[in-house]
């Protein structure tokens, strides 16, 4: 297919689209409506594109933004052309690099090409200089809003097996959290999204790895209580649910053995023109998002 939609609450839109070599995009909170998907957390949910390339999820962007009133967290925002964007230049925007901990413990082929990927965005934007992200608290305490909605098809026996068993476990312990924890969390997580816009005084955009770690096996996916490695894979992408904050990610190699990376390109708050200019110039100075991984 040309496009699919996505949902993200912690790296469900960026994390596939790294792993099968394709581009997913992630606006700004509530600029795309999350009403009628069935939620994890709305305070985190996103909904967005993955695409060929960045000029389609753009078009999709362009489709689906906009105030939504059935949208308990959509925001009322000028819409601006997402395609226009596309061919803004780039030479003078400045990256931020977050290298703790976005750059740490990175497989090294991973780190490779997003060494190669930062050599070519050194040539097609204002430079890049190391930047320290505000801490992103909050994820585990957020998630009682999904066990608001789902603890009512949980409590019902004949739903027991429609679950995948950590998946319920996560959704029940979820309700443990008093009312002043989800109150604290929430507070905090407000207190993130406004220090973030902090760093964008210093920077134009963000650039990570989109992923630490390469794809498993679907055998080792397959092994039960693999949270671990799952909250592992999504170190790199959750943060930016927490600041709700646009981030794309983009092909930027292959493994060894076919495997796809992805780069992750963030903005500030609204900040999707220049989030889609330096992803679609970046794409355009590389063949990666020409290239498809081998399938046997």
């Amino acid at each position: 297919c040309a496009v699919a939609l996505g949902t993200d609450t912690l790296a469900s839109i960026r994390q596939p689209a790294a792993f099968c070599g394709v581009v997913g995009l992630k606006a700004t909170h509530g600029l795309a409506s999350i009403a009628n998907i069935i939620p994890v957390s709305t305070t985190l949910d996103h909904v967005g594109p993955l695409a060929r390339s960045v000029g389609d999820a753009a078009l999709v962007l362009q489709a689906i933004a906009g105030y939504d009133p059935e949208d308990s967290v959509s925001i009322e925002t000028a819409i601006p052309s997402y395609t226009a964007a596309l061919n803004a230049r780039t030479s003078e925007l400045r990256i931020g690099l977050p290298r703790e901990p976005y750059y740490q413990a990175l497989d090294p082929e991973i780190e490779r090409a997003t060494s190669a990927a930062l050599e070519v965005l050194a040539d097609i934007s204002g430079g890049s200089r190391e930047v320290t992200l505000p801490s992103a608290p909050g994820f585990d305490v957020v998630l009682a809003e999904a066990y608001e909605y789902h603890r009512q098809y949980i409590d019902d026996p004949r739903n027991e097996t429609l679950y995948a068993p950590a998946t319920r476990a996560r959704i029940e312990a979820a309700g443990e959290f008093t009312s002043a924890e989800y109150i604290e969390a929430i507070r905090e997580l407000a207190l993130a999204r406004h220090s973030i816009q902090n760093v964008f005084e210093q920077v134009d955009l963000l650039v990570t790895p989109t992923t630490a770690v390469v794809p498993t096996t679907i055998a080792n996916a397959e092994v039960p209580d693999t949270a671990t490695g799952a909250e592992s894979s999504a170190r790199n992408t959750a943060p930016f649910n927490i600041y709700g904050i646009p981030t794309i990610s983009v092909p930027c190699g292959f493994t060894r053995f076919g495997l796809p990376i992805g780069l992750q390109i963030s903005g500030p708050r609204l900040g999707e023109p220049a989030v889609l200019a330096l992803a679609h110039a970046f794409e355009q100075a590389t063949r990666w998002h020409r290239e498809k991984p081998p399938i046997a």
